[in-house]
């Protein structure tokens, strides 16, 4: 198992986590929405990874959705001064949420970049293999 694969399976066990602590939540079902797409998109890059490659539509969504947790995460960026002090976060509900959805946006992030840094070298090789294999 590579590095990058447990990587992959640490994140999105960690976004679960955070899934999974929600059931008291009064608005629960938005963050477990916000929390459990990372969690599927971290499954996707990790064990079906090829066919997200291969499909122009799957890597269109995956671009869109980091694009949505880019726009969420300017949207609900915490206003109190030293929102990521202890003494503040954990009084403030909106200074929690904010810097859930930078967590989530970070594994968007990691998600995307794991698509295209994979499939680089699998592309790069299926050139120079084909390049070989015309006659001269």
């Amino acid at each position: 198992m590579t590095p990058l694969r447990i990587l992959n399976i640490v994140l999105g066990v960690m976004m679960l986590g955070f899934t999974a602590v929600q059931y008291n939540d009064p608005d629960m079902p938005l963050w477990v929405l916000m929390y459990g797409i990372p969690v599927l998109w971290m499954y996707a890059v990790t064990f079906r990874l090829p066919g997200i490659r291969a499909s122009r539509d799957l890597t269109a969504l995956l671009w869109a959705t980091v694009v949505f947790y880019a726009m969420a995460m300017v949207f609900l960026w915490p206003t109190m001064p030293n929102f990521w002090r202890k003494e503040v976060w954990i009084v403030e509900e909106t200074a929690r949420e904010g810097m859930g959805v930078m967590i989530a946006f970070g594994v968007m992030l990691v998600a995307l970049l794991n698509s295209r840094l994979q499939a680089a070298p699998a592309d790069a090789g299926a050139r120079v293999g084909s390049a070989r294999q015309r006659p001269a």
